[in-house]
């Protein structure tokens, strides 16, 4: 196997995830109730189902008891985007974020929150650094006071806290070979985020956030007047092109790390990442028009491309 090489911009990220790779959890003293555990269980998998059909399905392929902490893990990222997103009225959201840090950190698994419940189930349970979550909050808290970037790397170090940092959870779950794992991970989390930022133009636009690297676009002859129009012309098909190559660049250089991880979740984490990087498929297939549409794959998509992902992670853990 070819070693693995970080980018630049990859150096930082890596030293954050190793940082946080030993922070514990602290055991709980108190008897778990399984009833309530339960309920909490069945409402993380709502929400999942509700919010995230690609990460719905993929975790369905995940055996049970991780199937459900992966499920609890999406529980959580998105109760704590929504603070950021859809913040309640009259309420400072960097408040109500600084509280839900708290709650996190303090959760158990008799808490009457349901999410929080399930969380502290699986944090136990699998050992899941609290440096990680740390660093999700902190990412996502970066949408209330930055709305644009330089750069790739700054838009990477972003990614890493939205996106990275739950896929250096999920690992925890699924189970690993070793801390040689970690880069992989960094690297996928990146991946998928830009997959979403690419798919999201539009929307992003529509909360006043940009998240494109604003060298690039000026590389290009773009600025943020042209996205308001929303036009494709030859500079955004070629600046689109761009960013999608590298992007799926991404997804190839991290598919070494399925090998990494223990044989029950290959075919899940394998799933999560083919099924997204489908995505950009469907943008160039739309002649890189973000701006009137939202790219996406449809349940029979995702169920026809299953068998051939099956094969191959299947393949690469041999």
């Amino acid at each position: 196997m070819t070693a693995y090489l970080p980018n630049t911009w990859e150096h930082h990220l890596i030293m954050l995830a190793e940082q946080a790779q030993h922070t514990r959890p602290e055991p709980s003293l108190l008897d778990a109730n399984m009833e309530h555990l339960s309920r909490a269980d069945r409402h993380c998998a709502e929400l999942t189902r509700q919010n995230s059909k690609t990460f719905f399905l993929a975790s369905a392929l995940l055996p049970p008891e991780k199937r459900r902490a992966a499920r609890a893990l999406y529980a959580l990222c998105r109760v704590t985007d929504n603070i950021v997103d859809c913040p309640e009225p009259e309420r400072d959201p960097l408040t109500t974020l600084a509280e839900w840090r708290t709650r996190v950190a303090e959760a158990d698994q008799q808490s009457d929150d349901p999410v929080l419940a399930a969380w502290a189930q699986a944090r136990e349970r699998f050992h899941i650094p609290t440096g990680y979550v740390e660093q999700l909050i902190d990412g996502v808290g970066r949408d209330l006071t930055k709305q644009r970037y330089e750069t790739f790397a700054s838009l990477a170090e972003y990614a890493y806290g939205v996106a990275s940092t739950v896929g250096l959870m999920a690992m925890h779950i699924v189970g690993y070979s070793g801390a040689d794992a970690i880069p992989y991970a960094v690297r996928l989390g990146v991946a998928l985020q830009m997959t979403n930022i690419l798919r999201d133009v539009a929307e992003d636009l529509r909360f006043g956030r940009v998240y494109l690297p604003q060298d690039e676009l000026a590389a290009f002859g773009l600025d943020d007047a042209f996205l308001e129009r929303g036009q494709v012309t030859e500079a955004w098909r070629a600046f689109m092109h761009f960013q999608i190559e590298r992007t799926r660049t991404l997804y190839s250089e991290s598919w070494a790390g399925i090998a990494k991880l223990d044989s029950d979740g290959r075919f899940a984490i394998a799933a999560a990442g083919k099924l997204y990087d489908a995505i950009l498929d469907d943008i160039v297939n739309h002649d890189y028009d973000v701006f009137s549409r939202r790219a996406h794959i449809g349940a029979a998509g995702k169920l026809a491309r299953l068998p051939k992902i099956w094969w191959m992670s299947r393949a690469r853990g041999h």
